[in-house]
């Protein structure tokens, strides 16, 4: 009879809170409505948004549910430890520095070129209506699987969560729920609600994960009693809680993919669009980086501990659910995890899927396949919101279909969704931002070599290749089957490529015409003209004397 109560007590508690937090989604999304009756509106939110809110939607965007079960789970599973590394890495590299280099020139700039998406910036930036079209395919195959792998893991928290006998049916069941609320608040508010739902579920996830850290440390009797623990066993052993762990090259390569890929990635970037101004970026650097180490640090530093809980397992969605199941007594806790899971999950899916509308509805059919003069604000806001709801529809689809067939080559899609993205677009758009002489040859090079790794990588795994495996001093194993090597090297590969294919074509395309360098020099004035403002305000900031008439 207790455990009957007990039981009762936690799924009621479970409905309770998912019940009011689907509200307030919701209901944001409706009171957002009046933000999003043009385009500039539904897809950047006027870009006045401020500090808070463009942090955490970056950062919220940034760490899924995929961190939280899947990555953490998996990573922490085979560095131990060290695998903290990794979310500092995402602190620092993918926020911070991202912030830092890439934040303000590509709010200047993309407002200099009236661009709203990647693809768009690409096709102004160089002048070439070909490049906008390529990357928009690219956006357009690409994010549909990373869209679709979020739902990966669900089930077994679920299961866990509210007891289902059917991990099949708690997976359909949550799935179509999160798919059906998201698309709902995203149609109807824009970026402008995801921007708001991504504050409240970031603090819903930062609360979520300091709470669970404390129970897991807890249930081992404190951090020292489970490092200890680990360092004793004889089937875990010390070099699980050592600084560097027991693969540290192939952690490097984790650090690079998770942390510099963020750079490329078109709903990552697409946040620096939005943001109000100048002091706002400073304010947002600081905001997002504390952001992700309390977040990415806290996911993967819990995961470090899953050893303890699994051991001899390559089923890596299992163990975080399993650490939940064993040190998460509390139904209120337990809850709050249930929508963590949510809150990282629903974020990222708004975003991906408020990226993969507008670039289908701004650079594929506007001007493409709809005459311009046709595409009034108010068709495409329309169009956009058709898209939102079909892509949703087709992710779910594919994570249910997944799921109930067990076909893995679609979960491992993930990883190289995110290496061709970052591998095709990162080195472009990061020297286009700074460096004049970038010719559309270069960029053409970065689209094809990120994209050539990243199928390659998967052809190979595909086909049980091993001509391409390396194994290390250390005892590690690096083969390009692995989603994460092959994503870090096309990162890498393409940001070499992309100066050298430059200096090598600059003057070729400037003597045939194909680049201009009177159009660049006017784009690159974005950065050096001066700015008539009124006698109290200079972009944004209030001042102490009048500025000088220009």
């Amino acid at each position: 009879m207790f455990l009957l109560a007990a039981s009762t007590s936690r799924i009621v508690t479970n409905v309770v809170m998912m019940v009011v937090f689907f509200g307030i989604m919701i209901a944001i999304g409706i009171i957002c409505r009046k933000k999003a009756t043009n385009v500039n509106g539904f897809v950047l939110g006027g870009r006045s948004v401020g500090p808070w809110l463009t942090a955490f939607a970056y950062g919220t965007s940034y760490f899924s549910a995929v961190i939280f079960i899947g990555y953490a789970g998996q990573f922490g599973y085979l560095f131990g430890i060290s695998s903290t590394w990794i979310g500092l890495g995402n602190a620092f590299i993918g926020s911070l520095l991202a912030w830092s280099i890439l934040g303000r020139r590509t709010r200047i700039m993309t407002q200099k070129l009236d661009s709203k998406t990647m693809p768009d910036f690409f096709g102004k930036r160089f002048d070439s209506k070909s490049l906008k079209l390529a990357a928009a395919i690219i956006v357009f195959i690409f994010l549909i699987p990373y869209t679709a792998s979020l739902f990966n893991g669900l089930s077994r928290l679920f299961t866990v969560a509210f007891e289902f006998e059917n991990e099949n049916l708690a997976y359909v069941i949550i799935v179509c729920i999160m798919a059906v609320l998201t698309a709902i608040y995203v149609t109807v508010g824009g970026y402008m609600a995801t921007a708001i739902n991504d504050f409240v579920q970031g603090f819903i996830m930062i609360v979520g994960i300091i709470a669970v850290i404390a129970a897991v440390l807890n249930s081992q009797g404190g951090f020292t009693s489970a490092v200890t623990a680990m360092a004793t066993s004889e089937n875990i052993g010390w070099e699980y809680t050592s600084f560097a762990g027991p693969m540290p090259v192939f952690l490097i390569f984790v650090v690079i993919l998770t942390s510099l890929g963020t750079w490329g990635l078109p709903q990552m970037v697409g946040k620096f669009y939005a943001i109000k101004n100048e002091q706002d970026i400073k304010k947002g650097t600081i905001i997002s980086t504390i952001f992700a180490i309390i977040v990415a640090g806290g996911c993967y530093f819990l995961g470090g501990f899953g050893r303890l809980f699994v051991s001899n397992t390559k089923d890596f969605d299992s163990i975080v659910p399993a650490m939940l199941e064993k040190a998460v007594t509390s139904d209120f806790l337990m809850a709050l995890v249930v929508i963590l899971v949510l809150s990282a999950s629903m974020s990222t899916l708004s975003s991906l899927v408020l990226t993969s509308s507008s670039t289908l509805t701004l650079d594929l059919i506007k001007g493409s396949i709809v005459k311009e003069e046709n595409m009034t604000d108010k068709k495409q806001v329309l169009i956009m919101r058709i898209f939102i709801a079909v892509f949703i529809i087709v992710s779910a689809a594919i994570a249910i279909i997944q799921k109930l067939f067990n076909f893995s080559e679609i979960a491992s899609l993930m990883g190289i969704s995110w290496g061709a993205l970052a591998g095709a677009f990162l080195a472009p758009f990061l020297f286009g931002l700074y460096w004049k002489k970038v010719t559309k040859s270069a960029v053409w090079t970065s689209f094809v070599v990120g994209l050539t790794i990243m199928i390659f990588s998967l052809i190979y795994k595909l086909a049980n290749w091993n001509f391409l495996a390396f194994t290390l001093s250390s005892g590690e194993v690096l083969n390009l089957a692995n989603a994460v090597v092959a994503g870090a090297i096309a990162m890498l590969v393409t940001i070499v490529i992309v100066p050298i294919v430059s200096l090598l074509t600059y003057r070729f395309e400037k003597k045939k015409g194909i680049l201009d360098p009177l159009k660049v020099n006017e784009i690159f004035t974005c950065y050096t003209g001066k700015v008539i403002a009124s006698a109290t305000e200079a972009i944004g900031e209030k001042v102490e004397e009048p500025l000088p008439y220009v």
